[in-house]
């Protein structure tokens, strides 16, 4: 079951954690300016670590599938 969610009805269809209203976009713009996973649960306590992580993961998947 993916981790990742979009429902026109939350959010205008923003790809969102499952079972929260928490776009996946907010993880990675903690990442990009240097935070921490930690600091984003805390911030965002309806997210799961395991939620994180295999979004994560899926990411790193993606985009090793588009490196040649």
């Amino acid at each position: 079951m993916s981790e990742v969610v979009r429902n026109p009805e939350v959010l205008g269809g923003l790809p969102v954690f499952r079972g929260t209203r928490v776009p996946i976009r907010n993880l990675f713009d903690y990442i990009v300016r240097g935070g921490t996973v930690e600091v984003f649960l805390e911030d965002f306590p309806t997210v799961s670590f395991e939620q994180v992580r295999q979004v994560l993961q899926a990411a790193e998947v993606a985009v090793e599938g588009h490196a040649a």
